[in-house]
């Protein structure tokens, strides 16, 4: 740990000393899927007692109200948990921001469930790595910085919220609020297993387009039709032709039809987009609205359409550049060799980078295959990764970014 002060080697033996791995293990072994609430709120309930070891004032945020469609073409609002938000010394000199999500990828009936030590030491669960293992080292971090003489410095907003990994539509108001004036912010998504981290992301688009055709008998008076199911096969073929090196579209489902003797009335097209830069973002738009109007024309079919890019790409600009390097640097200091490289994936730093903050959003455990049974965390990182956000933000506070 050369090149570390004494102020910054405490942190470190602070940050070290939570109680890390027992954290982890009680909250991976809740299922906190996007759409348990009730997994929601107990997991709720013990981040907040969790957090309360730092000063400031926490409040249980309302999801903003989101719609979705469903199977049936039907537009309506869907339930999502509540979000967490910590505010500790608003006035403060030097103002962050630190986020995480509390929901995981798995249902209240998936069969992962529990967590098992593998022979290689590493911890396999829901959840471990994505991101209650993040969230440990968050608090630890946070954790070590009160105790630090240069708290006083330094002022910060945390976000947790419910929904990340549905794309955080309930909880994007909350996220552009709470990154208003701050100087950088870091998100606790994992890094990779060797503790490379994200860099540039793409951003992302849903949608999910409603094409309602005319039923009509398929052998009697098929003229009389209008197949929503071939009309939207049209626009998913259409849109598939304009991705490109900057633009990846993939058409995912289409939902609709009936019977075979009969001409399908209604489909609806689920695609998702992923953007490299924001012009492209503007050429996927116009891609839609021409297919779409186009296709209805040819089709004589009505179609709405339903969705945004809700996360534009985040690119590595100067000031990102700058907290990257200030991560690094801080890294070596500990022994730790910090690298980084774009990825496709999205996470909530892509919100935060469009608020015009810069942010680091791997900055959690090391670990991998995430999103999957086989989903592990390596439990030595947890310490490591603590220590890496508390010089960091020690770092910060001084004014070094």
């Amino acid at each position: 740990m050369r090149g570390l002060s004494t102020i910054e080697r405490d942190a470190v033996d602070t940050a070290g000393a939570a109680p890390m791995l027992a954290q982890v293990e009680t909250w991976a072994a809740i299922n906190s899927g996007t759409r348990n609430l009730a997994g929601l709120a107990k997991m709720a309930g013990l981040l907040g007692d969790a957090l309360a070891i730092l000063p400031g004032e926490i409040t249980l945020i309302e999801p903003t109200p989101v719609d979705s469609v469903g199977a049936d073409g039907v537009v309506s609002a869907i339930e999502h948990g509540k979000h967490l938000h910590l505010v500790v010394r608003p006035d403060a000199p030097v103002r962050m921001l630190f986020t995480g999500h509390m929901d995981t990828v798995y249902p209240v009936d998936h069969a992962f469930q529990s967590l098992k030590w593998l022979d290689d030491g590493r911890l396999n669960g829901p959840g471990v790595a994505d991101m209650k293992g993040g969230l440990a080292v968050m608090l630890a971090a946070l954790r070590a910085v009160e105790a630090s003489p240069l708290a006083a410095r330094i002022g910060y907003d945390v976000v947790v919220n419910s929904d990340e990994e549905t794309g955080s539509f309930s909880s994007a108001a909350l996220l552009a609020r709470a990154a208003h004036g701050k100087v950088a912010a870091l998100t606790y998504e994992p890094a990779l297993a060797d503790g490379t981290l994200a860099g540039a992301r793409g951003g992302t688009g849903n949608f999910s387009i409603i094409v309602h055709g005319r039923s009509a008998h398929a052998g009697r008076n098929p003229e009389d039709g209008r197949n929503a199911l071939v009309a939207a096969a049209d626009i998913a073929v259409r849109l598939s032709k304009v991705r490109g090196p900057r633009l990846a579209v993939n058409p995912a489902r289409i939902e609709g039809g009936g019977p075979n003797n009969v001409v399908p009335d209604l489909a609806i097209l689920r695609i998702n987009f992923r953007p490299a830069t924001l012009d492209e973002i503007t050429r996927a738009q116009a891609h839609i609205d021409s297919a779409v109007a186009m296709v209805a024309a040819e089709h004589d079919v009505r179609i709405e359409v339903h969705g945004s890019f809700n996360r534009p790409p985040k690119p590595i600009d100067p000031g990102a550049a700058r907290l990257f390097d200030l991560v690094k640097a801080s890294g070596a200091d500990l022994g730790l060799d910090i690298a980084w490289k774009a990825t496709g994936g999205v996470c909530d730093g892509n919100n935060i980078a469009a608020a015009g903050v810069p942010v680091v959003d791997t900055m959690g455990v090391r670990g991998g295959a995430i999103h999957s049974t086989d989903e592990f965390m390596i439990p030595d990182s947890l310490a490591e990764r603590a220590a890496l956000s508390a010089v960091t933000i020690l770092r910060i506070a001084e004014g070094r970014l």
